[in-house]
């Protein structure tokens, strides 16, 4: 555990104009690196949705699936480490093993079963790789725009942001890295609100650090740290292969193209696929309503061949 000597911690407040969009308050748990902030909404009993955020969102990316779902779904939707309003170390290795070990250390603090993982951006490698540690835990799986395996293909903006001086300037001192997202990941342009929100947690060079260090943490050769963590996810894919899925893809999207998808499908030839030609990376906020309706139906259709 990081000390908290160590810890730079955000607010724990949403500001009352996003309160709206945002009405959940949540709690912490104590995982590696620090305090984890995580909402756990609707019936205890009910069915599992885990929803897994990537960089450089938090929980508030996945506001309209917990609106939709936690009336009928235990929701549940961490912000890792250094994002959203957990605890931001300053010190801590934000490696991809880190991530998998604090998303099971919450899995086991809830008790949670049959879980329905809900993956974007980095929460592909993290969800898929918990899930191929635990996969008895695992019921299905809704994916969009991500990936759990290697690759070779990085747009040269965000490789540009793993340069030493460039990086940290960029991307800590200009915030460049979630302000151009708020650009280049929606197709349709995001409201006022929702870049708002999707900003908030980001708002100094400590509060930006894992913003960074989740661009570090891209392993491109095997003499990357997470190299052959992100190798496991990958060779346990095989283990989940007979689990229902659903791929939603922004086929617009500028870092996870049709190219990641396609994988996808090859790996998982049973997988659903819904492709939705005008959007982009961020799948929630530019298409929330067919995205949640594709999942309506992939649930029902799951359930009743069960």
């Amino acid at each position: 555990m990081v000390s908290p000597m160590n810890a730079s911690t955000s607010p724990k407040i949403v500001p009352p104009d996003l309160a709206a969009a945002y009405p959940w308050s949540g709690t912490w748990l104590d995982v590696d690196g620090g305090r984890m902030h995580y909402l756990d909404e609707g019936p205890r009993d009910a069915p599992v949705m885990l929803a897994l955020h990537g960089n450089p969102t938090w929980s508030f990316y996945w506001r309209a699936l917990i609106k939709n779902f936690s009336d009928r779904y235990r929701v549940v939707v961490p912000d890792h480490i250094g994002c959203g309003l957990s605890d931001k170390p300053q010190g801590w290795p934000y490696r991809l093993a880190g991530h998998i070990g604090n998303v099971e250390r919450l899995v086991d603090h809830l008790g949670l079963k049959d879980i329905t993982f809900v993956l974007h951006d980095w929460g592909g490698a993290i969800g898929m790789g918990a899930a191929g540690r635990r996969p008895e835990l695992a019921r299905r799986f809704i994916v969009t725009n991500t990936a759990a395996f290697r690759s070779e293909r990085i747009p040269f903006s965000i490789a540009a942001c793993k340069w030493p001086i460039y990086g940290p300037l960029a991307v800590r001192g200009f915030n460049g890295f979630a302000r151009v997202a708020t650009l280049r990941a929606s197709a349709k342009g995001l409201s006022p609100a929702a870049k708002k929100g999707l900003l908030f947690p980001y708002s100094s060079w400590a509060s930006r650090i894992a913003t960074l260090r989740f661009v570090e943490d891209i392993p491109m050769d095997a003499s990357h740290p997470s190299w052959s963590t992100l190798g496991a996810v990958e060779d346990d894919l095989e283990k989940l292969r007979d689990r229902p899925m659903l791929l939603i893809w922004g086929e617009k999207d500028f870092c996870f193209d049709a190219s990641f998808r396609e994988e996808w499908q090859r790996r998982f030839p049973e997988a659903q696929a819904l492709s939705l030609n005008d959007v982009s990376h961020y799948v929630m906020e530019d298409a929330p309503e067919r995205a949640l309706e594709a999942m309506e139906r992939f649930l029902e259709r799951s359930s009743a061949s069960e």
